[in-house]
């Protein structure tokens, strides 16, 4: 295969990934950033030292921000 036609691929592959805009599940999205994740609940209940290690970091964040 000669460097013209190697190139026009590789341009072409480069501009199908350049515009190419899959569909966006936004419901998936806003339950993820909306923060109501069920499964954090699941894994935080299985293993409950890192839920109170989360829980001592946000107290000591808000001692040293007052």
């Amino acid at each position: 295969m000669g460097r013209g036609r190697q190139k026009a691929k590789h341009t072409k592959v480069a501009r199908e990934l350049k515009y190419f805009s899959p569909d966006t599940d936004l419901s998936a999205l806003q339950s993820e950033l909306g923060g109501g994740n069920p499964r954090l609940e699941e894994d935080l209940e299985k293993w409950p030292e890192f839920a109170a290690e989360e829980s001592d970091d946000d107290t000591e964040d808000e001692a040293q921000s007052a």
